[in-house]
């Protein structure tokens, strides 16, 4: 890293459309600017950038410490895809996006598998900005094409931040666009981002540089429209290209042989297949006997009765396909079910806790899940950014504030974060805790009739409508709506197909009582999904917040994560928010299961030690011809 001293005039000519008056007054500036001796400021010129300390990697690195800088290119990596798709734009609302249908894509800086919080030059040579992160340059590479051979300019950074600035998905225009002041065009292989005063500046360089690139002149040419779906992809400068799809079943992506970033040091080791192929199913059953029959080849494993029981057909027992427990180092995916907070039943936190309340995780583990999975707490569970126990003196000082303005109870300075309820494992129905349910309800003004539903004062129904895509889920959906049944609860669980669920879980309808899902968690690789989950900004907008949440408390926190100077700054403002929300039982927290399950044909070879947070299969992993054809000759594959 090289820090250099400049003499800067803060003179900005930026693309506006504002006319005379404001071309008077930059003269003015000009003018002034040769008469006042211009301020000084530090300019850092790098390779990359981290939001905490310096760059892990140097300057000169080769490749990344995780990846096999030998590995062979070659085969086909083959995996399943639920459902089906009619859209290669994952952009829009509109439309079901195929899988990896970002794989066309780049952006400025690329990251790594093993430390989220760096961002390193891809389509860039190197990247300046001032030790306040008030602005940045980018000093764009010169041999970078796009997918077609056509060059890749500063001008076409310029226009993709414009189109997402004007036709992205809404949460991110809230709480992206206000942030960003201009972005000028300095020459063509060099882009200046400038943030908005009063912005925290510290996220916002890495942000800039994580714009998806497109090929202006395609998109102009061939009139695209962002918000649209459509079968055909924007043209993008990454390492895969379509080769060929069937509506709704397949989708076979090929490796660009002229790719021009093949050895980029971010990319040595990465992107070793020939195709990568995708099948859809209806349902998990069926892809499951497709893999038995080798129609696809990489399996990640979700359901524990089926890594329990179902991975003893004839070619695992052979050592033709490997079964195998890869350690994971994420976060734990939120799996939660969310309550749509618009509605009125959900209004009193004693209703949420009640609901919460019957929801057996220890008989489902035990009888559904063959005690493979773990319960979560935390929405930030297996992470350091978790609350425990009582608040520490740090996140005190952080709560203490908003309770002096009344935005929080006096008690959560001093309580103990809320943990999930512990049930019964040998019955789905705990009735200690329907009884502690019933009390809650009946504190609420919910009144159990003869019927046993419970009403409210206007006659209504508790009702809990529930619905998802996948049917897998039904087991243990079906035992916690009979538990809200036995509490007096009007629930119901039903599978919906995937274009329903889409159209009632989203903007602009939001039509569901309640929904099994994952919640965002983000952590320091994902600030600006936070905002877009939990800001009240984005309550009635946000695929993100679906369960239209908001609150000033929650507010103020995520202002202050763009100032965390330190990881340890961080985490401690991410557990005063965890201690918030949990404290509201705003989610009825599910499971999650700590290791990666995957199975894969023999054919396939990785690193030896994976990076923390990504098995990487399609990025790291390689084939082995040898090893495959062995397999064909068998007959174990075609």
């Amino acid at each position: 890293m090289r820090v250099e001293k400049r003499a800067v005039a803060r003179t900005k000519v930026a693309r506006t459309g504002l006319g005379p008056i404001w071309a008077m007054g930059a003269l003015i500036l000009a003018l002034a600017a040769t008469v006042l001796p211009a301020r000084a400021e530090t300019v850092i010129k790098s390779h990359g950038i981290s939001t905490f300390g310096d760059l892990a990697l140097p300057a000169d690195f080769t490749h990344l410490p995780y990846v096999n800088p030998d590995a062979p290119k070659g085969g086909e990596m083959s995996q399943w895809a639920p459902g089906s798709f009619d859209s290669f734009n994952p952009y829009a609302i509109a439309g079901n996006p195929a899988a990896l249908s970002s794989i066309f894509y780049e952006s400025i800086l690329g990251g790594t598998l093993d430390d989220v919080s760096a961002a390193y030059c891809l389509l860039c040579e190197t990247m300046e900005y001032p030790e306040d992160r008030s602005w940045v340059i980018f000093n764009l590479r010169k041999d970078v094409k796009f997918s077609d051979g056509s060059p890749f300019t500063a001008e076409d950074v310029l226009f993709s931040y414009e189109l997402f600035r004007d036709k992205g998905i809404p949460e991110f225009r809230s709480v992206a666009n206000a942030k960003f002041q201009s972005v000028e065009v300095l020459d063509p292989y060099r882009v200046k981002f400038t943030f908005t005063p009063g912005t925290p500046f510290r996220d916002m360089p890495a942000q800039a540089g994580g714009t998806t690139i497109f090929s202006k002149a395609h998109y102009e040419a061939n009139n695209r429209d962002l918000e649209k779906s459509s079968l055909e992809p924007f043209l993008g400068t990454g390492p895969y290209i379509l080769e060929s799809f069937k509506p709704g079943q397949q989708i076979i992506y090929k490796r660009d042989e002229d790719y021009w970033g093949e050895k980029h040091p971010l990319n040595i080791g990465q992107n070793n297949f020939d195709r990568i192929r995708i099948e859809y199913f209806g349902d998990d059953n069926a892809a499951m006997e497709a893999f038995k029959a080798g129609v696809y080849t990489f399996r990640t494993e979700t359901l524990p009765k089926r890594w329990d029981s179902d991975y003893d057909f004839p070619a695992v027992t052979a050592g033709d396909v490997v079964k195998a427990v890869l350690p994971s180092g994420n976060i734990a995916g939120g799996q939660s079910i969310i309550f749509n907070l618009r509605r009125e039943q959900f209004q009193d936190p004693r209703v949420r806790e009640a609901l919460g309340l019957a929801f057996n995780f220890e008989w489902s583990n035990k009888a559904l899940f063959y005690g493979l999975f773990t319960r979560i707490n935390s929405i930030w569970e297996n992470s350091e950014m978790a609350a425990t126990g009582v608040p520490t003196p740090e996140e005190v000082a952080l709560l203490q504030p908003m309770v002096d303005e009344g935005l929080l109870p006096a008690s959560i300075l001093t309580d103990e974060a809320v943990m999930a309820p512990v049930s019964l494992a040998d019955t789905a129905l705990d009735r200690r805790n329907l009884r502690a349910a019933s009390a809650l309800l009946d504190e609420a003004g919910w009144i159990a009739g003869d019927d046993g539903m419970r009403r409210d004062a206007k006659g209504q129904t508790l009702r809990m409508e529930m619905f998802h895509s996948r049917a897998d889920l039904l087991p243990v959906m079906s035992a916690y709506v009979e538990n809200l049944r036995a509490l007096g609860v009007d629930a119901s669980f039903d599978i919906l197909d995937d274009p329903q669920v889409q159209e009632r879980a989203g903007p602009p309808s939001f039509d569901f009582d309640a929904l099994p899902t994952t919640v965002v968690n983000g952590g320091p690789e994902g600030l600006a999904g936070l905002e877009q989950a939990w800001s009240s900004t984005t309550k009635d907008n946000a695929s993100r917040n679906r369960m239209g949440y908001g609150n000033p408390a929650i507010d103020k926190l995520l202002a202050l994560v763009d100032l965390a100077s330190s990881r340890e700054e961080l985490d401690t403002i991410i557990r005063a928010m965890d201690r918030i929300l949990r404290s509201q039982r705003i989610i009825v927290p599910r499971y999650y299961k700590k290791d990666n399950w995957v199975a894969y044909y023999n054919m396939y070879e990785r690193p030896e030690t994976l990076p923390p947070y990504a098995v990487g299969e399609l990025s790291i992993w390689w084939y082995n011809p040898e090893k495959a054809d062995a397999l064909k000759a068998k007959g174990v594959l075609k």
